[in-house]
């Protein structure tokens, strides 16, 4: 046996060895055939790129855009490219990436998916300051040059035919019409269709549909001087105004798709105006247009929709071109962003976009292959409401239209918020109970001593805002600067007052305006730790944290927040806090 086994060794011990030579050198030509490639590549590039003056190389310019603009801006990127564009010795390569607009935000407040989304782009062109403002409200340091408007697309209503000619055949119906036709029990009647019973309306989310966000806004803009806004966070506390969002939110379709586009087709669907669930829906000209005729990737529907204009002023989506300014954002890309925006806005470019069924100032054409588009003139434009104030808009509007927030407010009153940023979250605080038309509200401070031995106090306890409007007042009135900063501490003891007091079918939450680090009394370490064993999911509670200034510590915050399900904020000062607060609220989790 002994022998057999040593024979065996010998014969594999002399097994061939040309054929692992002819595989080696296979493996070295297939290298140095790639190599060479590559290096060749590299030198084309190179010498492309001297020859333009592109001494630096290249760089790459990429740019989100939302869908409804997207095929103009690949038209005018292509325009730009072939310019042969060098800037600070690069060359710089476009790229125009469509997204959504609400991942995008997603993307650049909280972790961008580069496996889904490639790189962070250098700049953003959303179908509306809304989304800006929001970006700004949670972030307000990730926005470069101020926005500037690429097109237009005024907000008008989609309904069936049969719905267009009947609303065509009375008198003109008004933005500011909107909350008594919606509410009326049978608001087809002043149209000559009785039968068709009420007028209902499918109003996404304001906060992720800036049609419904822009329609609310012109019905509101009756109650301004000229009638033509701009809506105020003044405007925006008197009971005309609460009457008014709250009819609109009250009286809206339910069962209405979230979604403006598929609203859109859940309409095109119905057998008839009469039976169908809903009978109109807000929604931007260019993207009916795209709808009626399939060019926003979904099928073309059977039936289009048609255009109704509305009397009063009329809100328009803006299409703002947003320059960042993120860590990831070079200088060159940053110039190279501010000129292709500048490009995009050449009247050359600008007939682009009339082509695809946006408005511009360079020509008054549109498409002729428009079925269900009238394309009217506007005779009045909505002047659009501030950052801060369509944030209120927004928060406002869910607190009508859902009515369950229990909100447990913990301000920083320590030396790092200081009298200014005391004050401020004063003012954002006051305004938000003047405005909000439902929900309840509880306040606590922080800062060393101020309840005995205890760096928190609660200074109101939960109580609703309708009733205990005064209470909250004197309450607020109360946050003044104080010494000291157990931050951890005190976020633990009202995430335990919440659980203790919880309300059932309501959405609890924790939100925490910050301006210092903890600087003592329960670590980061141990409040995690807490946190999760007091985790209940039957009764949810997310911590939602406003950082003022950056005497933070960013990235704790940010794992308290997402431990608990909420969400972070950054902004410079406490004048901040206002636009934060009601962004925060604009959200239904």
């Amino acid at each position: 046996m002994a022998r057999h086994r040593a024979l065996v060794t010998r014969v594999r011990r002399r097994m061939a060895k040309w054929p692992v030579a002819i595989t080696g050198l296979v493996v070295l030509i297939l290298l140095g055939w790639l190599a060479w490639t590559w290096l060749g590549g590299v030198l084309e590039r190179r010498a492309a790129a001297e020859a333009n003056g592109c001494t630096g190389g290249d760089v790459v310019l990429r740019v989100a855009v939302t869908p409804s603009i997207a095929q103009p801006v690949r038209d005018a990127a292509q325009r730009w490219t072939d310019t042969h564009p060098v800037i600070d010795d690069e060359c710089v390569r476009l790229q125009v990436q469509s997204v959504d607009s609400q991942t995008v935000l997603t993307g650049l407040t909280t972790k961008w998916d580069s496996g889904k989304l490639g790189e962070q782009p250098a700049a953003w062109l959303p179908d509306s300051m809304l989304w800006a403002n929001r970006l700004t409200a949670q972030n307000n340091g990730i926005v470069g040059t101020a926005p500037q408007s690429i097109a237009t697309s005024p907000v008008v209503l989609a309904t069936q035919q049969a719905g267009a000619d009947a609303l065509a055949s009375g008198n003109l119906v008004q933005w500011t019409d909107l909350p008594g036709l919606t509410s009326a029990p049978s608001g087809w009647s002043g149209y000559g269709k009785p039968q068709w019973g009420k007028f209902r309306l499918a109003m996404p989310d304001p906060a992720t549909n800036p049609a419904t966000a822009l329609a609310v806004q012109s019905a509101l803009a009756g109650a301004t001087a000229n009638g033509a806004g701009p809506v105020t966070t003044d405007l925006l506390g008197q009971q005309g105004a609460k009457d008014t969002i709250s009819k609109l939110a009250n009286s809206r379709a339910s069962g209405a798709p979230a979604d403006t586009l598929d609203a859109l087709d859940g309409l095109a669907k119905a057998a008839d105006i009469g039976t169908a669930s809903y009978s109109a829906v807000p929604v931007t000209e260019v993207d009916l247009y795209r709808r009626n005729l399939g060019k926003d990737g979904a099928p073309k529907p059977a039936t289009p929709l048609y255009e109704v204009a509305m009397g009063g002023a009329t809100p328009a989506a803006d299409f703002p071109f947003v320059t960042l300014s993120g860590s990831w954002v070079g200088s060159t890309q940053n110039k190279a962003a501010q000129q292709f925006r500048d490009f995009v806005r050449q009247p050359a470019q600008q007939k682009l976009f009339a082509t695809a069924g946006l408005r511009v100032a360079a020509t008054p054409d549109h498409p002729t292959d428009a079925v269900g588009m009238r394309w009217p003139a506007t005779s009045q434009t909505l002047v659009p409401a501030d950052a801060t104030t369509t944030q209120d808009i927004s928060a406002s509007w869910t607190a009508a239209a859902l009515g369950n927030e229990v909100l447990s407010v913990l301000v920083d009153t320590s030396p790092a918020m200081g009298a200014d940023g005391v004050r401020a979250v004063r003012n954002a605080l006051t305004g938000e109970v003047n405005r909000t038309v439902s929900g309840s509200m509880g306040l606590w401070a922080y800062a060393a001593g101020l309840d005995g031995d205890k760096p928190y106090k609660q200074l109101v306890p939960v109580v609703r805002i309708d009733s205990g409007t005064d209470q909250l007042h004197a309450g607020i009135d109360k946050l003044a600067p104080g010494n000291g900063s157990q931050l951890y501490g005190s976020i633990l003891a009202v995430y335990q007052s919440v659980l203790a007091n919880y309300q059932d079918g309501k959405h609890n939450r924790v939100v925490v305006v910050v301006a210092g680090r903890n600087d003592g009394g329960t670590t980061f370490d141990q409040l995690r730790t807490q946190l999760g064993q007091l985790k209940d999911g039957k009764r949810p509670v997310s911590v939602n944290i406003i950082a003022v200034g950056g005497n933070v510590d960013h990235d704790q915050l940010s794992a308290i927040a997402q431990d608990t399900g909420g969400s972070l904020a950054s902004v410079q000062n406490g004048n901040g806090v206002d636009a934060a607060l009601a962004q925060l609220l604009s959200t239904s989790s």
